[in-house]
């Protein structure tokens, strides 16, 4: 029988049978280790402890609190409801089950129309399963008897897929139960793991995401091993629904979205306010490192979109109009706009690094039912910054950019981890290029001292990537900077720089954002802040709160003096008892609220009243600006 070795994670290598399960492998090593483990990870591809191994091979066992051990895990729960539908809904029709980020969905053809009430009821059946201990059988079949156990089981949806895929294919099954279905795995070994279960939402779905296919229905789940940790998901939810920055955009009157422009929002004047901070201090920290600003236009030629290859590679995200009878494109990205000023004039290589930064108005084309408030919307600013450098400048400048996005996460208390995305099917450019590109990103974080995850196949059309995930306050995360590096673009529109020999070269283009948009970053601050703002970006950081009409002349006077110091304040001079004032000052999230009565006037006083603290005391108005001023200067969180 023929050998192969495995290489464990401590770069130990052990030698087994071709063939040998990965539960096998799990078992020789530990019992205990077999008993947590839900599959592997083998030479970078995720594997159900039923599987086997028939090659030399680098392997990584997978538990529930990695990304790959949720992957089976939820795709495993994803079988475990088709067969609770099946059994409660015989009639019904199988779409795909797949695992996602946060749990599962399966899409279901059927007359029945699900409810909420349909959803307890499937829960407890799945419930039932799960008690009966299946175990997950995996089995392979040539393509031709795939397709005729589908045909005579009447699921269309399972032999448009077979039909899809080579003819020379053989087809894996899973087998839980009474349900088989059409399925590439991976799965936990049988059902008993999964402890905790709750369906969540009902929703439409165009069958392969296609309006002018048949709308299904989708049934979306999460699932744990440990009921404590679903009712930690539930409680996360909730305050989910509490931060959600809709409801607060609308509460706090910060912006609105109007079905006489989908997907394009309206900014209200307190969601100016810290739209303009935030852009205000992007620009001084670009200042401080050495960035130019420049601005191009949002409409350019459709030959320049060809020959950047967006027009081959991102045409259905594009809008289209038309100038004096010739073909024009609303930009989706900034960079051709930023090539273009680089052509403009000629370049010594004395002259590079050249950082050119950008608040760039971008649009793309997406799809209706994909919208959500500020996070997916079809028109938005790019923080964007284009760095065209020598190929020996590229590791530093991408260190530069690693430190600055750092110091702005931190500034907003952001935790955050690194992926770095690797060449996509659809891209451009030579093998040696991309081999090229992607080293440098590795080497960068690498001496940055960065720990990255690699998300393979995800990189632009034009170069590798790198991408930050922020964590916000409830533990969800939030992809928002990104560094490309682009030999791509130099090359389609021939930008050189002249090298100290009088020679022409090419110079290596950076594409980055800090923020990634201005509109989805205020929408991630709202929740993760749930409207709480800190002082220095709180659209009102103070109210002063007169107890009776007749002190409302020293609640102005308190008014003008903070404004004069360039503090943001109203005044509530509404003829309400003041309990009422404050709680409705709570409710709009103010920082600050200055109760002022008899003893204040004659003091000049302020009795400070701040946002989650209560009551704080008294201060002198000059003590009061004193240390909101400082707070501002500091930028406290």
């Amino acid at each position: 029988m023929e050998k192969i070795n495995i290489k464990l994670p401590d770069g130990s290598i052990k030698e087994y049978q071709k063939g040998v399960t990965v539960l096998d492998v799990a078992k020789d090593i530990s019992e205990g280790l077999a008993r947590v483990v839900l599959g592997a990870l083998v030479n970078g591809d995720v594997k159900g402890l039923q599987e086997t191994i028939d090659e030399d091979a680098d392997v990584r066992f997978v538990k529930f609190e990695d990304k790959e051990g949720k992957e089976i895990f939820w795709h495993t729960s994803a079988h475990i409801m088709a067969l609770a539908v099946k059994r409660l809904f015989p009639d019904v029709k199988f779409a795909i089950g797949p695992a996602i980020d946060d749990g599962f969905y399966y899409d279901f053809d059927t007359e029945h129309r699900f409810t909420p009430e349909d959803l307890e009821m499937i829960e407890q059946e799945m419930e039932k399963i799960v008690k009966e201990n299946h175990v997950l059988e995996r089995f392979v079949v040539p393509r031709n008897d795939a397709l005729e156990y589908f045909k005579n089981k009447q699921e269309a949806y399972k032999v448009e897929l077979i039909e899809d895929l080579p003819e020379d294919e053989e087809i894996s099954f899973y087998k839980l139960g009474e349900f088989t279905d059409l399925c590439a795995g991976p799965h936990l070994l049988n059902t008993k793991k999964v402890k905790a279960i709750k369906l969540l939402s009902i929703a439409g779905a165009y069958w392969r995401g296609d309006e002018k296919n048949k709308m299904l229905q989708r049934i979306y789940g999460i699932s744990f091993e440990k009921k404590k940790d679903l009712e930690e998901y539930l409680n996360r939810l909730e305050e989910a629904k509490k931060r959600d920055h809709r409801k607060l955009g609308k509460e706090l009157d910060l912006f609105s979205i109007h079905e006489e422009g989908p997907g394009f929002p309206f900014f209200h004047p307190k969601g100016m306010i810290i739209r303009n901070i935030l852009e205000d201090f992007w620009k001084k920290e670009h200042v401080k490192r050495g960035y130019g600003e420049v601005k191009t236009p949002i409409i350019l030629s459709e030959d320049l979109w060809h020959q950047s290859g967006h027009w081959d590679h991102y045409k259905e995200n594009m809008y289209f109009t038309e100038i004096d009878e010739k073909g024009y494109a609303i930009k989706p990205m900034n960079c051709p706009g930023s090539i273009l000023i680089y052509k403009s004039g000629l370049h010594s290589y004395r002259d590079l690094p050249l950082r050119w930064g950008e608040l760039g108005l971008v649009h793309r084309h997406e799809l209706s039912g994909a919208l959500h408030g500020l996070m997916r919307v079809r028109s938005f600013t790019q923080d964007d910054a284009h760095i065209f450098c020598l190929p020996s400048q590229v590791k530093d400048e991408l260190k530069q950019v690693i430190d600055l996005a750092d110091y702005v996460y931190d500034i907003f208390g952001f935790k955050y981890h690194v992926e770095l995305s690797t060449r996509p099917e659809n891209s451009m450019g030579t093998d040696e290029q991309w081999e090229i590109a992607t080293n440098g990103l590795r080497e960068a974080l690498v001496e940055k001292g960065i720990d990255y995850i690699v998300n393979e196949g995800d990189g632009a059309f034009y170069g590798p990537k790198i991408d930050f995930h922020l964590q916000d306050a409830i533990g969800r995360t939030w992809q928002c900077g990104t560094i490309q590096l682009d030999f791509q673009m130099p090359e389609r529109f021939d930008l050189v720089y002249v090298d100290k020999d009088n020679e022409k070269k090419r110079p290596v283009m950076i594409h980055r954002t800090i923020l990634g948009s201005i509109e989805r970053f205020l929408g991630i601050l709202i929740e993760h802040f749930a409207g709480k703002f800190p002082v220095w970006i709180a659209p009102v950081q103070a109210i002063v709160l007169p107890i009776s009409d007749k002190f409302n002349d020293y609640a102005y006077e308190i008014k003008k003096e903070m404004e004069q110091k360039g503090l943001r304040v109203s005044v509530d001079d509404r003829a309400e008892k003041i309990g009422y004032k404050i709680r409705e000052a709570r409710l709009q999230r103010i920082p600050y609220m200055l109760v002022v009565g008899e003893k204040e006037v004659e003091n000049r006083l302020v009795s400070v009243n701040k946002r989650d603290k209560g009551d704080i005391g008294q201060y002198s108005i000059e003590d009061f600006i004193g240390m909101i001023l400082e707070e501002v200067e500091n930028k406290t969180r």
